[in-house]
């Protein structure tokens, strides 16, 4: 009898732009809190490069970066070095679909029957006022519902990992949130935006500064197209 070589487990895509990571996270979780699995690896990466607007739209264009990131879920209680993952919550507001788009990513656009349409559907838009309205307008109550799934208040959350969008979109979103600057981990200047690898790479970044003590509650949120909103409470 033949043996496959290694052994086999699964493996799979999750595609939710800039909440990617956060998304296979969750499901991970799942995986881990129904007994499906008991270790499982998160990888995020991201060439944001190969897509960008720089004729059309540098200012866009400029925001982003590539990378990649892991994290690794395993089953029972987190040692000194890890954080437990607490709730999480994702929602969609169908009204901003079209506020980030990359028309030629799906099947619109045909590339052996329409060429010349996919490659110019091939860049990356985005409408950065229409981003600004929708998400000011609920995030709020989405950080709020967040806190109740974890029963607690924003006073009992020491650190938030927002994805690094945009030096101006964390400024927007630090004021519609409630939180103070000093508790908002902000290096979209120095890192840029790398989508999906974001708000994996920042969290190894603010464990590696030290701003994740023992015992610290920290939330991770951010915003993708969608337009979708997630978020999730960890405790260290």
């Amino acid at each position: 009898m033949r043996r496959c070589a290694g052994a086999p487990f699964p493996a799979y895509d999750i595609n939710a732009t800039c909440l990617s990571a956060l998304a296979a996270i969750d499901i991970a979780a799942m995986h881990i809190e129904t007994g499906r699995a008991r270790n499982v690896l998160v990888v995020a990466s991201e060439i944001a490069s190969r897509a960008l607007p720089w004729d059309d739209d540098p200012q866009t264009a400029a925001l982003f970066g590539d990378g990649a990131a892991a994290v690794l879920l395993s089953a029972g209680q987190a040692d000194e070095a890890g954080l437990s993952v607490g709730p999480r919550l994702f929602e969609t507001y169908e009204s901003g679909y079209d506020a980030c788009t990359l028309a030629a990513g799906g099947t619109r656009f045909d590339y052996h029957a329409q060429p010349e349409e996919f490659e110019r559907n091939s860049f990356f838009k985005m409408e950065g006022q229409a981003l600004f309205k929708l998400s000011g307008k609920v995030l709020p109550g989405f950080i709020d519902r967040l806190l109740e799934m974890a029963d607690c208040r924003q006073r009992d959350i020491d650190l938030v990992l927002p994805h690094q969008a945009s030096p101006i979109a964390l400024e927007h979103m630090t004021r519609k949130s409630g939180f103070t600057r000093d508790r908002v981990f902000n290096r979209a200047s120095a890192m840029g935006n790398l989508v999906a690898v974001s708000l994996p790479a920042i969290l190894n970044l603010a464990r590696s500064e030290g701003m994740i003590a023992k015992g610290a509650r920290v939330m991770m949120i951010g915003t993708s197209a969608g337009i979708s909103v997630g978020g999730a409470v960890l405790q260290a």
